[in-house]
């Protein structure tokens, strides 16, 4: 109903505009004239007039009056230094009176900052908002636009979670975690919109805004608790046409990819991990002398798959065009971009399909500005892209394991007859799986669309009635080609023999398939009032909201709510917000499904009072500002409806009649809990922003708490009927902190000069829990921080560790073994193995003497600093990004591979044995009893703290004077760079501090890129 309602409105809309358009010709001639005053009526001469498009310039007279020649669909810019700038319809100039503001700090042309469902001044936010507009991210060849933001906003810390192609997505984390039933991932908003962007052009990006205080999340209400990152899309200028043109190529290359052992190497420490358990040697002296002399490459095979099959380097391109302009009926912005992002895999040579990982993307945007009639403005956005991802039909992840865990002498390659080598113990032959296995292409069509209308309404001066419904829907495909493959190998007898009941099979056509369609609807609706009494101002926005998600095999996911917000401003010094939103979520029973999430904020710029003038010598502008408020989060990660009682169909029940045929009884579920409600938190910020040194310093502090309760956790009640229970809201927690930012830009004779930099420090803890009875105290969460550790698995996947063992070194005899006390993980302890610490003094050690550290997968603090410099037509620029007290587990990276291979690799040449006893670094090989030494102790962990050079870019612009003759306005010539340096306490293991888990085991290896690009304006 509410959409065929915004429907008749636009239809109404056009038929307004066809009669006004039949009535008067936008080429029609008009005179545009008028008076330039200041608000207090002061008339404002010598203002530069332009009309769109042209370079005829006027001035206003010293009694402010103009007078200039336009055509109804013109514009006409009205620009003078030290005003903001006013740009007005020529058909509205008749006899007019045309305000011109003088610009205050922070309130000129480029201050506008965005917040929900409308746009303020910076000078006017008493929020916390930090902002970067689109213009200053790098442009760079990457597929994860997130990954431009690291260390450029205080108070967002990025952390990338990928590297594969297309999948180098990032996670957010605004200020600090207060719950630890979720990551506390922020609500991700495109023009308004629950979108993600991690798949935008940086070309489509006006500005990017994270919401940070309970002022400016509140309108989300229990959707806002984890922050809010704002995104909003270029427009079309009416003030000019504009087309430009981005190409870049470059490669990505590994940062480190792993030192498969070689033959020789690998079978001797083979021969120890077997004497380590006890046992005699797998391999004679004769195989050993065999290996290192490659006499015999079939029988004795020396083998690097990672150097073999894993390139240095793979290219990239990008490509974007966009072009931009409009009149005062009609503005436009149209994006196109291609994206084009190769693997690193190598040595596929089948003609009819390719294997290699690759990554294609088209992107396509179009939004348009419709002044409809005088009181009636529409917005008509449409985005989309088309994604498609390759790679063997194995997966990269086994694909990786393959080549990363196979003993190079397993098999040859190709056997002498040219049949593909193999083994019982191997399924997997790298070489057949990129040419005789066929592959997998994932296609994903996304389509975005956005209306909106705005209409004054007449019967009150100020007041006018906004409508926006967006329609998002994507869908999936895959196709690809199969084939399978035989392997062969060498028997007892020296014989090839074929392996396994895989045979050799011509290509054929994968089966195709349609799947992971999504569709989400947003629907706003309400009113905007602006007022102006003397120098008060008043603006009030309410909004009205639905939001459906619908998903293949599960019930649509619905929100509803309405957000209201009132601003105040006195003589542009003194400002408040109050915002109080009142919403919903289906996650929770009927009648206890809304809440009210009330917020104020207020800013006092205190550099425009007479009393602070002695100090206006060095500061510009001071505001002080301060915020407290209460918002909520439904991201309750529990089953969903778990306020009703549920029935499984079981396979479990009894047999009937004579038949003996099963009947299939149910089972019940966890028991429901009717009081489930959402995360509640209770925010407080204040601050300052200031300029100092006639505004070449930038400076902004923050002081942030927010205590957080209702949280999840284990019901603890006795379960007197023997079933579980949904969790209960009865979990607390609270983090504390500050951020501050400081910029400088200030330019000596040709050279201009450009420094950032950010730093936020956050600290949590933990409330209450609820834990289980008698539990020791070194084993209560209760008071420790609410991180964890992010434990990497082979397969690629996290799973977060809060408990761990305390580590006493290495044993270092079979005596020291037989006083300490019994270590019950093996059924067998011996030298080199991991000593624990007995932390009940039971003499016994097991999970009863794991410790809840304070270890955390969030850092403490995390930060960013940047330099530009600009002389003549070059100029340099580099961002840093960092973390601090940040900890990762290595276990799963030293320990990789697998029991077939002994779990050997690269780190195993450090592993203890009788010879290297003081030196050891890990413990002892062993292929059996391993128990003892994979436990999740404190042996195993880092600190992940680093400073990386996340950018850098010198850049050459071309001079202007000749590219006029081309119609060229500007072109640039630029080399970038992502990833380029890490400082950190695991570059001597060769493990990334940001994905330790990457180019080990399953993962792709984490890469830096390199490009050439050109920029050019017309």
């Amino acid at each position: 109903m509410k959409s065929k309602i915004l429907i008749y409105i636009l239809l109404l809309a056009c038929v307004l505009s066809g009669r006004e358009a039949a009535a008067q010709d936008p080429d029609n001639t008009v005179t545009a004239s008028g008076i330039l005053k200041e608000s207090n009526g002061r008339p404002v001469e010598g203002v530069t007039i332009l009309i769109q498009e042209t370079t005829t310039e006027n001035k206003s007279l010293p009694d402010g009056r103009f007078s200039v020649e336009a055509t109804r669909k013109d514009l006409v810019i009205f620009k003078k230094q030290g005003y903001n700038t006013v740009i007005k319809p020529a058909s509205a100039l008749n006899s007019a009176v045309v305000i011109m503001t003088p610009s205050l700090i922070d309130a000129g042309d480029d201050d506008d900052v965005a917040i929900p469902f409308g746009v303020r001044k910076k000078r006017n936010i008493s929020a916390s908002i930090s902002t970067v507009s689109g213009s200053d991210l790098p442009r760079l060849p990457i597929s994860s636009l997130p990954n431009t933001l690291a260390g450029r906003l205080p108070g967002l810390y990025v952390q990338q979670m990928g590297s594969r192609p297309g999948t180098d997505d990032a996670s957010f984390l605004v200020r600090g975690r207060s719950s630890y039933n979720s990551n506390q991932a922020p609500l991700i908003l495109v023009d308004g919109v629950e979108r993600d962007f991690v798949n935008m052009d940086v070309n489509e990006v006006e500005t990017i805004s994270v919401l940070k205080d309970a002022a400016s999340i509140s309108w989300y209400g229990m959707r806002g608790a984890n922050g809010v990152v704002l995104v909003t899309t270029k427009r079309g200028s009416a003030t000019s046409t504009k087309l430009t043109f981005d190409a870049q190529g470059g490669v990505q290359m590994p940062v480190y990819k792993t030192r498969p052992l070689d033959s020789y190497s690998y079978a001797t420490l083979f021969n120890q991990a077997k004497i380590n358990d006890g046992a005699a040697p797998q391999y004679s002296e004769a195989d050993l002398a065999a290996y290192q002399s490659g006499s015999d490459p079939y029988k004795y095979p020396n083998n690097n798959y990672v150097d073999r099959f894993l390139g240095d380097a793979a290219p990239i391109q990008r490509y974007v065009a966009t072009v931009s302009g409009g009149n005062s009926f009609a503005k436009y912005f149209t994006l196109l971009n291609v994206y084009n992002q190769t693997g690193l895999l190598k040595g596929d040579e089948n003609p009819k399909y390719k294997t290699n990982a690759n990554y294609r993307k088209y992107n396509f945007r179009t939004n348009l500005d419709l002044h409809v009639t005088k009181t009636l403005d529409a917005t008509i956005d449409f985005g989309g892209r088309v994604e498609e991802i390759r790679y063997p039909s194995s997966g990269i992840q086994t694909f990786m394991s393959t080549i990363n865990t196979t003993p190079p002498n397993a098999f040859p390659l190709l056997n002498p007859d040219g049949t593909y080598g193999g083994s019982n113990l191997f399924s997997g032959n790298p070489l057949a799986m990129l040419n005789s296995n066929g592959n997998i292409n994932d296609l994903a069509r996304t389509l975005l669309a956005t209306i909106s209308v705005r209409q004054q309404l007449s019967f009150l001066k100020g007041l006018s009635a906004n409508a926006l419904y967006s329609y998002d829907i994507q869908g999936m495909y895959q196709y690809g080609y199969t084939q399978n493959y035989a392997r062969f190998g060498y028997d007892s007898n020296g014989q090839l023999v074929q392996i396994g009941s895989d045979e050799n099979t011509p290509v054929n056509y994968k089966s195709s398939a349609f799947t992971g369609n999504v569709r989400s609807n947003d629907f706003w609706i309400g009113l905007d009032y602006d007022k102006t009494l003397g120098e008060h101002i008043f603006n009030f926005s309410t909004r009205l909201q639905r939001r459906v998600l619908a998903v293949p095999n599960a019930l649509d996911q619905k929100r509803e709510g309405i957000s209201n917000r009132l601003s105040y401003s006195f003589k542009s010094k003194y400002f408040a917000d109050i915002v109080a939103t009142y919403s919903g979520s289906q996650e929770f029973e009927p009648g206890r499904r809304f809440g009210w999430f009330p917020a104020i904020s207020a800013g006092w710029i205190i550099s425009d009072e007479d009393f602070f003038k002695p100090a206006t010598s060095f500061i510009d502008y001071l505001k002080i500002r301060g915020s407290y408020g209460v918002v909520g989060s439904d991201d309750v990660n529990v089953r969903a409806s778990a306020f009703y009682n549920y029935y499984n169909r079981s396979s479990e029940g009894y047999n009937f009649g004579t038949s003996y045929t099963n009947a299939n009884g149910s089972s019940e579920g966890s028991l429901a809990n009717p009081y489930l409600t959402w995360e509640r938190a209770k925010k407080a910020s204040i601050g300052f922003d200031a300029k100092l040194f006639k505004q070449s310093v930038d400076v902004s502090f923050d002081y942030f708490d927010e205590h957080r309760d209702h949280l999840l956790t284990s019901d603890i009640l006795p379960r007197t009927i023997g079933q579980s229970r949904v969790q209960v809201n009865e979990g607390k927690a609270k983090y504390s902190g500050y951020e501050t930012a400081l910029n400088f830009r200030k330019s000596f004779n040709k050279v201009t000069v450009g420094l950032n930099g950010n730093f936020t420090w956050v600290e949590s803890k933990v409330l209450a829990l609820n834990e289980a009875a008698n539990l020791p105290a070194f084993q209560s969460e209760v008071g420790g921080n609410i991180g964890r550790v992010a434990i990497f698995n082979r397969e690629g996947d996290i799973t977060y560790q809060r408990l761990f063992l305390i580590s006493e070194g290495l044993f270092q005899s079979q005596e020291e073994i037989d006083a300490a006390p019994q270590q019950l993980f093996s059924t067998v302890t011996r030298p080199g193995d991991i000593r624990y610490k007995d932390m009940n003094d039971d003499r016994i050690i097991n999970s009863q003497d794991m410790v809840a550290q304070n270890y955390s997968d969030a850092p403490k603090a995390y930060y960013g600093f940047g330099l530009s410099l600009k002389y003549r037509a070059f100029d340099v620029s580099a961002q840093f990004q960092g973390v601090y007290g940040r900890t990762i587990s290595i276990i799963n990276v030293v320990n990789s591979g697998s029991s077939s291979n002994g779990y050997l690799n690269q780190f195993s040449t450090q592993s203890w044995t009788p010879e290297n006893a003081s030196t050891a670094v890990y413990p002892r090989m062993t292929l059996n009893n391993r128990g003892n030494n994979t436990q999740q102790s404190d042996f195993w962990l880092r600190s992940g703290d680093y400073t990386r050079l996340k950018v850098a870019e010198v850049g050459y612009s071309l001079s202007s004077t000749g590219l006029k003759s081309v119609h060229i306005n500007s072109m640039r010539i630029y080399l970038t760079g992502f990833n380029l340096l890490t400082f950190s306490k695991l570059n001597k293991l060769d493990i990334d501090p940001e994905i330790p888990s990457s180019g080990y085991n399953t993962s792709y290896p984490y890469v830096r890129t390199f490009a050439l690009g050109v920029n050019v304006k017309f």
